[in-house]
């Protein structure tokens, strides 16, 4: 039987250039209803369509008819490589009066025909760690309602719909509040998605404002394996930035040094100064370890009225300005010139939308008051504080030397901006977040130019307490070097997280250690920890001096084997055992990397802490049956050639709890 996908997306494409009222967008304005951009309601007017590596691009601006002045500006794209197709619609106020109230703005309204429709997907970090779900839609609906403003933190807008003979991912790009709702009909399924919940706002002359940007993926037949590799090759072609000079990201390494300062460290880079940088890199400069990036943490500035920061890191953000104290004179860009000179450049935090002791800021540093969100908010949506924040932002990356910037977001900003409506009055729902979340971008892509030009990353960090920010937009522009803050404890957990949510965000990162809680100083680190966190980011930390019994010796094998590992991170991958929740530890985890192109893989096995039983069975789906294929195993170098039948199904052994196995595999 042919298998079909139950969605053509260059036939959409086409009919959307030209029929723009088939856009599957609804919205009312002054409310009326729309469907689409009609053209009873908007004329049309300029368009230009480009094609660059397989994506053609169009972008086609509509005039509302009648006396209010409203411009719609649709960006479409159609990539003939992978079948996907794109959307955004940006409406702005070109004239000198008010809009229409725009409101109930659905950026995705579609219904897809197909029989037994099933949503998969996984929840968000914090409570949910994850945790992955199947919900078949013709026995209840299913609804994803994230109004907290960190749209990854509890669930997560990236849907995959099995319909018929095929399927569909449904990706929602928001860094902010989002809705998405899937229900069964006679005949198929409705989607409905939006940004920014319970918009409802009028335009001012000059503002804009935008939907989320939604990207359909359909693809044939019901393999989840083979959809869930489709995905993951699309986000690394089209998703993951790039180089600077255009190539594939590599994956790369970072260390942390205020683990190893010897002083007090309430968290992040807290403890870091001029006195203590020196001895940590010098010695892993002369234990012959190589690391890409040094991670310098929260702590490192002043507070607001000029003071030093001993332990409130969390309190006395604002100023963006090294704490003289801690960091005299030219100190700081010492310890990066000394990191370059040896291959390793730094990567440095900040959290520019909460602030803190705003009078101090307005009285020692230009901030203004007005720019000061009810509840700790830092309201970048507003272009003067915008360009105050990125001045403070870019001018301590400068003078520091730094090559990649690590942002945090360690509040829910919902209420902010709610309240910020409210005091503008009627018809103003919705404003501030949709203004804040557009200049979030801008900032990130503002941030990436620059770092760039100075011959560093081309791409930033995103952490939001965590996995809070890994929406889509921001992933075109992100990589999250930590997917949870939860990810720094248990080995189990990260095994859990590993085959969830690199599923879906191939390129992440883990601690290697495994602490009891978030803030412990160093950790435990061996064999089966290390194994567990082999991820595109490696980020392994120790206290290089402060530990006379580091082990350097395990620090170098592990770098050694993660740089044999990594070609295959961002290839196919397989869940070989069921999901497991991130507390189980009774039985085995499996999963395995997959070259297409080079026919080799990379096979990973944990035997859990407490799981009894010695063998585990595993179907390897990428293996030619009829084939051969040397399969070198980690641990002893040792090489066999087996024959593909007997690696389809493998049954793997394990003589002792706690073990990680690893073997590479390669077609004769």
């Amino acid at each position: 039987m042919t298998m079909r996908k139950p969605l053509d997306a260059e036939a959409m494409y086409r009919t959307i250039l030209s029929n723009p009222e088939k856009l599957p967008v609804r919205f009312t304005l002054d409310g009326r209803a729309r469907e689409g951009l009609e053209a009873e309601v908007f004329r049309r007017g300029a368009e230009n369509e480009t094609r660059a590596d397989g994506v053609n691009q169009a972008e086609i601006c509509f005039e509302l008819r009648g006396e209010k002045p409203l411009t719609a500006r649709l960006l479409l794209e159609w990539d003939e490589t992978f079948g996907a197709l794109a959307w955004t619609v940006y409406f702005e106020n070109r004239g000198e009066t008010e809009s229409p109230v725009i409101a109930d703005v659905d950026a995705l309204n579609l219904f897809v025909s197909g029989a037994n429709p099933v949503l998969k997907g996984i929840l968000g970090d914090h409570v949910n760690s994850y945790a992955p779900y199947e919900r078949k839609l013709s026995e209840e609906p299913a609804r994803f309602f994230c109004d907290s403003g960190r749209p990854t933190h509890e669930f997560f807008p990236y849907f995959n719909l099995e319909i018929g003979d095929g399927g569909c991912f449904v990706i929602l790009g928001w860094a902010g509040t989002w809705e998405a709702a899937f229900e069964s009909e006679r005949g198929g399924a409705w989607i409905i998605g939006r940004g920014t919940n319970g918009l409802r706002t009028y335009l001012l002359p000059g503002e804009v404002i935008r939907t989320a940007r939604m990207l359909l993926l359909p693809y044939a037949g019901r393999s989840e394996d083979d959809a869930m590799n489709l995905w993951r090759r699309y986000y690394v072609a089209r998703v993951l930035p790039r180089e600077a000079d255009g190539r594939p990201l590599s994956p790369f390494s970072t260390t942390c040094l205020s683990c190893d300062t010897g002083l007090p460290n309430s968290d992040g880079s807290i403890s870091e100064r001029y006195s203590t940088w020196r001895p940590s890199m010098e010695k892993i400069v002369s234990e012959g370890i190589h690391m890409d990036y040094r991670w310098f943490d929260a702590g490192w500035y002043m507070d607001a009225d000029g003071g030093t920061v001993p332990s409130d890191w969390w309190g006395t953000i604002g100023t963006w300005t090294l704490d003289p104290v801690k960091w005299p004179g030219g100190s700081f860009r010492e310890s990066t010139d000394y990191a370059r000179a040896h291959g390793m450049k730094t990567l440095m935090w900040f959290e520019p939308e909460r602030t803190t002791h705003v009078d101090s800021l307005c009285r020692w540093w230009n901030y203004k008051k007005e720019w000061a969100l009810e509840g700790g908010g830092n309201d970048i949506g507003q272009r003067e504080c915008l360009e105050w924040t990125l001045n403070k932002i870019l001018s301590t990356l400068e003078k520091g030397g730094v090559e990649m910037y690590r942002e945090d977001n360690n509040f829910n900003a919902r209420p902010c901006w709610k309240a910020l409506d409210a005091r503008m009055g009627e018809n103003r729902q919705g404003i501030t977040e949709n203004k804040a979340v557009m200049a979030h971008y801008e900032m990130w892509d503002r941030i990436i130019a620059f770092t760039k030009a100075h011959g560093g990353a081309s791409f930033v960090d995103s952490c939001a307490s965590g996995g809070g920010r890994n929406d889509l937009e921001s992933m075109r522009r992100a990589v999250p070097l930590l997917r949870s803050d939860s990810d720094r404890t248990t080995t189990a957990l990260r095994l859990s997280m590993t085959t969830a949510f690199d599923r879906w965000i191939p390129f992440c990162g883990s601690a290697c250690t495994e602490q009891k809680g978030q803030l412990d100083p160093d950790g435990r680190r061996d064999k089966y920890i290390l194994r567990a966190s082999y991820l595109p980011v490696l980020n392994l930390n120790a206290q290089w001096t402060q530990d006379a019994n580091t082990d350097f010796e395990q620090i170098r094998w592990a770098l050694n084997e993660w740089r044999c590992v990594k070609p295959y991170l961002l290839k196919d991958f397989y869940r070989l055992t069921p999901w497991h929740p991130l507390s189980f530890t009774e039985g085995w985890t499996a999963f395995a990397y997959h070259d297409p192109e080079t026919h080799k893989a990379v096979l990973q096995a944990f035997r859990m802490e407490n799981a009894e039983d010695e063998t585990i069975a595993v179907r390897l789906p990428f293996i030619d049956p009829d084939a051969e294929y040397d399969v070198e195993n980690a641990d002893d170098g040792a090489v066999t050639r087996r024959k593909g039948s007997e690696l389809s199904n493998l049954t793997l052994r394990a003589d002792e709890k706690r073990t990680a196995i690893l073997w590479f595999l390669s077609k004769v």
